[in-house]
């Protein structure tokens, strides 16, 4: 079969990420004697400084991590809402959704205590200095910018200019955003990073004790007193008026990154390990649930079909039953019974309806938003806001639509809209190691292009608070101490109960649908030297549906409607039409940005792959 890369093999370690720089700053750490969950964390810092406009310090990241010989547990780095903010403080403001910009958007950050508490509890080996050395690094003498920095960057411009003035000073250096393989430095993320550590070494000379400062320091000292002091001050967002947020210092000082067990569904001979209802993870385990044992010829029109309807029935109970507000019922949800019932709803024809079900025999509970998006009510242009589609984050607002960056054609120059909006993304990283530790993470959040920058600090706060409900009694409704529902969703699969393959993927909702797709490539095709096809399932065409309420602003639906990559075939297409699915027809390489390592059990053969959509994800190992 094909493929744009082998599916790489060896014994020593492997690491997959979006970026070819965090990937081999993970390897580079295996090599000096850490262990997975060091490479894992080592990639993350260093994933905020190259991949600036898919992540941040100040963002977010589930991680699952299933220790040599330990349980597999989920740790979550979601931050809730902070204590002010209400339901009624945001309605009071005029506002109907979240912004998807600015301070009001802010959760409390999360991704550095659990990247700290990673580290730290019994899973990391090396010191904080040892695993921040590579971010340090990139950001203080430069790294070879990726195209959608600057790309990113210019949608944005007239915002940074006239008012995130502070971003400017970091991405539009000199009035000018930084040309593909230009050097781009963040040499103030580079100095909070060295200060952090003075401050951490000068307590102790212990690496958990120095550990734990950096929490500190993170929570109450300079850092968290600069995150704090920015969130108060108002800022333009895609409301199009400038707003305070409600993250204060306590929000900041009372967070702590937590570990917990993981929801499994078990799949011919597979077990697949997700995050809890606060994410969307259950619905990739739902969409296993509601396939019977024999499917359809792999790829086929009949196949993908099957998939897409699943998919529609799983994310409408996302939307209806996920959320961190109310306990989310996962025993009935994943349950035979409740599962047996849906799929009878699965026709030869595409459904343009949302249809959440009643798990115990309980209503479904649907925002007003979702409800008016599932009966084709789009009020987007009345608002003055963006109607292109579910998926991804929504980034700017009120600025004209500048034009590509220099250099950048206009037929591959990010998605633009007359209000500037543009549309964000995600990371992930997967690391193995010759011990049998495996790591997935997901971190997000924390855009250059979601808040100001701090300028003491060199990042901008995350807006994670615009996948929540400004109405009241939701599962996934606006409530301080709640997380907000989050896309991101990281996997991990096992086989006999032995933990073999991590995975995962950017991509907003569509993160639950092409994971399906990887999973089931793997778990349906053959294998390659004896192990799994990794590089040939993240290879295979892909496709994602959006017929259900969007996570990000300004959260819309679009029935019926499924993109696939032109290459998956004429017959496959046809067959997509005449069972009345709206197709659009992506790029031949536009859908799923898969990362994948495993490991054999029984041989302790190590394998990884990386998406080659975007050029710019990498495995490597040895």
């Amino acid at each position: 079969m094909f493929t744009t890369r082998p599916t790489l093999q060896g014994t020593f370690g492997m690491a997959s990420t979006t970026h070819w720089l965090a990937s081999q700053s993970a390897m580079a750490v295996l090599e000096d004697g850490g262990n997975a969950c060091d490479a894992a964390v080592a990639a993350g810092f260093v994933l905020h400084v190259v991949e600036p406009h898919l992540n941040g310090p100040a963002g977010e990241v589930p991680v699952i991590v299933a220790p040599a010989g330990g349980p597999v547990r989920v740790l979550c780095g979601q931050g809730p809402a902070p204590a002010g903010a209400s339901v009624a403080h945001y309605t009071s403001l005029g506002l109907d959704l979240v912004p998807g910009t600015g301070p009001l958007a802010a959760a409390v950050p999360g991704a550095f205590d659990a990247w700290m508490l990673l580290l730290l509890r019994d899973h990391g080996s090396k010191s904080l200095a040892e695993v921040l050395r590579y971010a340090i690094g990139y950001a203080e003498h430069g790294h070879p910018a990726v195209e959608r920095i600057g790309e990113t960057v210019e949608t944005v411009r007239a915002l940074f200019e006239t008012e995130w003035t502070s971003s400017a000073e970091i991405y539009l250096p000199g009035g000018r955003s930084v040309a593909p393989g230009g050097l781009l430095r963040n040499r103030p993320l580079a100095a909070t990073w060295r200060r952090l550590l003075a401050e951490a070494e000068a307590e102790s000379a212990g690496r958990e004790a120095q550990i734990e400062a950096a929490r500190r320091i993170w929570r109450e000292g300079f850092i968290g007193e600069a995150l704090a002091d920015y969130a108060a001050r108002p800022a333009m967002d895609t409301s199009g008026e400038r707003h305070a947020g409600t993250l204060t210092g306590d929000d900041l000082a009372a967070y702590s990154a937590t570990y917990e067990e993981p929801v499994t569904h078990d799949w011919n001979g597979w077990t697949v390990a997700k995050a809890g209802g606060w994410s969307q993870g259950p619905a990739f385990l739902q969409q296993l649930a509601l396939l019977q044992d024999e499917l359809p010829a792999y790829g086929s029109a009949e196949y993908v079909h099957l998939l897409i309807e699943g998919g529609k029935l799983a994310m409408a109970d996302r939307e209806a039953w996920y959320g961190d507000a109310d306990e989310v019922p996962l025993d009935a949800l994943l349950g035979n019974a409740y599962n047996t019932a849906r799929r009878a709803l699965v026709g030869e024809r595409a459904s343009y309806e949302l249809r959440p079900g009643s798990p115990h025999g309980r209503t479904p509970r649907l925002s007003k938003h979702a409800v008016a998006a599932a009966a084709g009510v789009d009020d987007s242009d009345a608002r003055g806001i963006s109607g292109s589609g579910a998926g991804e984050p929504t980034v700017a607002r009120g600025v004209a639509a500048p034009a590509p960056a220099r250099g950048v054609p206009a037929e591959v120059a990010p998605e633009i809209d007359r209000n500037g909006a543009t549309r964000g993304d995600t990371c992930h990283i997967d690391v193995v190691d010759r011990w049998g530790n495996l790591v997935s993470a997901t971190p997000s959040g924390g855009w250059l292009q979601s808040n100001p920058v701090v300028p003491a600090l060199g990042f901008p706060l995350g807006t994670r608070l615009q996948m929540a409900w400004l109405e009241e009694g939701l599962p996934n409704s606006l409530t301080p101490g709640r997380r907000p529902r989050t896309t991101l969703s990281p996997s991990l699969a096992l086989r006999d109960g032995v933990p073999v393959m991590a995975f995962g993927t950017p991509g907003g909702d569509q993160q639950d649908q092409w994971q399906v797709h990887f999973f089931l490539a793997v778990a349906l095709r053959g294998a390659v030297r004896g192990g799994l096809d990794l590089q040939g399932a993240v290879d295979a065409p892909n496709w994602h549906h959006d017929s259900f309420p969007g996570s990000f602003f300004p959260r819309t639906m679009r029935p019926g409607s499924v993109t696939v990559e032109s290459r998956i075939g004429g017959g496959v297409i046809d067959g997509l039409r005449r069972r009345g699915h709206l197709v659009t027809l992506g790029e031949a390489w536009s859908e799923g940005r898969l990362c994948a390592v495993a490991r054999d059990a029984e041989t302790g053969v190590l394998s990884a792959a990386a998406n080659p959509r975007g050029m710019q994800g990498y495995a490597v190992g040895r």
